[in-house]
């Protein structure tokens, strides 16, 4: 492998144009005339696109457009001290000094590392300053070369230890990434690692980046006191940080600005009211994906990182089809797509003659097509996201699994799994469809294949084609066969079973049912179990059209109930015996009430994770009273999400109040009795 740069590729102060395109052009020929790539051009593109995502100029008069580009087969670095200085887009003024940085597109990690080497050094001044000083072409090729040859590669900071929460000691974790990940994203590490250290706070950055990532271990992350996320793109495994206060920003605040926000991070975690990562992670679950995660740990995280990305299809498709039903009544399941397509806005359709009998407003001045008009749209938008739900899941399990080569199998795969283009023999017989059950087994297909041919060593030329042609083809050719031939029928059939059981289900194994689908979204509060309930439920309803009497529709109101009651519970029993809890946890039972009524279930993880052993049989308890209810009671549901936010999708809306009322009656009780027969020592509330 050559030098990362050389003479050839140095210029001192000379005279590159006066606007940052034109530096970047130059940049390239200047690469182009060392022999280091045959397309200037695309280069130039490639930079000047990446370019356009962010502005690239830092701090301290320095510019850095980079890209990973196939016009480059390996890593090369150009340098220019700029006369005059060009405006890059930093804050404090023009750059001075700027490097192009060319990756290539299949770089390895080995490469890569190179390049993280030296974004770590652009952030030290005595670097910068060596730079400004040399006096010829081959002091700032001795400079880079001896940064990229003796600095260590992206090593973070000690991680703080789980001892660290126990001794009252603040510590930070920190995620960086930019959407190349190439410099940025180490640079804002460095930045942030040497404010922790001024302020004198241990901190543990990821990065999340090219040259790969070694995620922050559980402990590491359970003993911070907050969390900053300094990032372009998303921040993978988000889920991990749940619950811990955040600060948010862009990959450039930490460059130019990593005092401010270690001090302003200091600040969130003594703030109970600081912003917050969404969700709650559950007490014990490991969802870091470190190097030392058990098969148990990594199965669990694959799944829930396909069902997290999975639910904002559920819950956007089934509220919209839902509200189609509210507008249009459940007789828009026939002519939506009439609708849709011979009416506008101003040739609203005849409801009446429609056979919309029950839309709204149905008689009087109202009685328009307009309500019909706009249920049947939002009926169609429902329906579209729930056919893309199960694609979502196959998809980002793939993702949890191969990263981002692994999403286009991924989806490939979940779109067989329903059948998505509708594959029909001519006498009507369909291509099996393996529902949530193949969705599963074609998201992890797809994600081991993928990962496996990722792991090939190819030649350099071809490395820049794997991640965007050949890992997503030739998985998508080898896993769908796999599914099609192999796998597709036997999943079916098993699908097919489970529906038939579902559709015979009533009277008493209804209520058994319903019983356990309420344990089971009571016993992890949001973790795997839950989440398996909760999937399954959601699976059922995607046929829009069953009839309110439908077992599917009753297995989703048994698992909304049943989910509601947890943080409800807690909070009636924080009013009923307050000197049962602490002042925090009165607090949390007052937040409690909304998140219980919009089906949040991990509103009721604070309690949980203090008390266990007497909070989770308890809650269990109501759960699975509220669930068998439900089901007796015949309630049925056509939202898979909302709470009592949805009541208009309900059927049996008083079934529905008796259901979770007593439910919530009976874990309230639950756990005051536990924790007054079986007393422990906490710090309990005495004002």
């Amino acid at each position: 492998m050559s030098d990362l740069i050389t003479s050839a590729l140095v210029r001192l102060d000379a005279d590159l144009g006066t606007e940052k395109h034109e530096v970047i052009r130059a940049l390239a020929a200047i690469v182009a005339d060392a022999g280091r790539t045959s397309d200037p051009d695309q280069l130039a593109t490639d930079a000047i696109t990446r370019e356009g995502t962010a502005p690239t100029g830092l701090a301290g008069g320095i510019a850095i457009p980079h890209c990973r580009t196939a016009a480059v087969e390996e890593p090369t670095l150009a340098f220019v001290r700029l006369q005059p200085t060009v405006e890059f887009g930093a804050k404090d003024g023009p750059a001075d000094l700027a490097f192009l940085i060319a990756a290539p597109a299949g770089g390895d990690v080995t490469h890569l590392q190179l390049l993280t080497k030296l974004a770590r050094a652009l952030v030290r001044a005595d670097f910068t300053a060596g730079l400004r000083d040399a006096t010829t072409d081959q002091e700032v090729v001795d400079l880079v070369l001896e940064v990229v040859a003796d600095a260590p590669a992206a090593t973070p900071a000690a991680a703080p230890g789980p001892a660290a929460a126990g001794t009252g000691e603040k510590s930070l974790v920190a995620v960086t990434a930019c959407p190349t990940g190439i410099a940025h994203t180490y640079m804002a590490a460095e930045a942030l690692e040497a404010a922790a250290a001024k302020a004198g706070v241990p901190i543990a950055v990821e990065t999340q980046g090219s040259a790969g990532s070694k995620p922050l271990s559980p402990a590491t992350i359970a003993a911070a006191s907050a969390v900053i996320f300094a990032v372009d793109v998303g921040v993978r495994d988000r889920g991990r940080f749940a619950g811990k206060p955040v600060v948010s920003s862009g990959v450039k605040r930490p460059i130019d600005d990593g005092d401010a926000m270690i001090a302003e991070a200091l600040r969130y975690a003594e703030d109970p009211n600081a912003p917050r990562v969404e969700g709650s992670v559950v007490a014990g679950e490991s969802t870091g994906g470190g190097a030392g995660e058990s098969w148990g740990a990594r199965t669990r995280r694959v799944l829930m990182t396909g069902v997290s990305y999975m639910i904002p299809f559920v819950a956007a498709g089934g509220l919209m089809i839902a509200l189609g039903f509210l507008f249009g009544g459940y007789e828009i399941v026939g002519p939506y797509g009439d609708i849709a397509v011979h009416n506008t806005l101003f040739d609203l359709p005849d409801a009446g003659a429609l056979g919309l009998h029950h839309v709204l407003f149905g008689t009087g001045f109202f009685a328009s097509g307009f309500f019909a008009y706009v249920g049947a749209l939002f009926f169609i938008i429902g329906k579209t996201a729930f056919a893309l739900f199960i694609p979502a899941l196959a998809g980002y399990i793939a993702y949890a699994i191969a990263d981002r080569p692994g999403i286009a199998p991924g989806f490939i795969l979940g779109g067989l799994a329903t059948n998505l283009f509708n594959v029909t023999a001519t006498n009507g017989t369909a291509l099996p469809a393996t529902g949530f059950l193949g969705a599963i087994a074609g998201g992890v297909l797809a994600g081991v294949i993928a990962h496996w041919i990722a792991g090939w060593k190819v030649p350099t030329w071809a490395r820049g084609l794997m991640p965007v042609m050949v890992i997503p083809l030739l998985t998508s050719v080898i896993a769908g066969l796999l599914m099609i031939i192999v796998l597709g029928k036997p999943i079916a059939w098993l699908m097919d079973r489970l529906n038939a059981g579902l559709t015979n289900m009533s009277g008493s194994s209804a209520v058994v049912l319903g019983i356990i689908l309420g344990l089971m979204m009571a016993f992890d509060m949001g973790g795997p179990l839950n989440k398996v309930a909760y999937v399954f439920a959601t699976t059922g309803i995607g046929a829009a059209g069953l009839a309110s009497n439908a077992p599917q529709l009753k297995i989703m109101a048994a698992v909304m109930l049943a989910g509601m009651v947890p943080p409800i519970a807690l909070a009636l029993a924080t009013v009923l015996r307050p000197q049962l809890f602490t002042v925090a946890e009165r607090e949390n039972g007052k937040a409690g009430w909304l998140l219980g009524a919009s089906f949040i279930t991990e509103g009721a993880i604070p309690f949980a994770a203090a008390d266990p052993l007497r909070v989770i049989p308890s809650i269990m308890i109501g759960s699975a009273v509220t669930g068998g209810l439900s089901e007796l009671l015949g309630v049925a549901v056509r939202a898979p999400h909302g709470g009592i936010f949805v009541i208009f999708a309900v059927h049996n809306i008083l079934g529905y109040v008796i259901a979770l009322a007593v439910g919530v009656v009976v874990g309230a009780f639950a756990v005051v009795t536990a924790k007054t027969a079986w007393p422990s020592d906490p710090e309990l509330a005495t004002v």
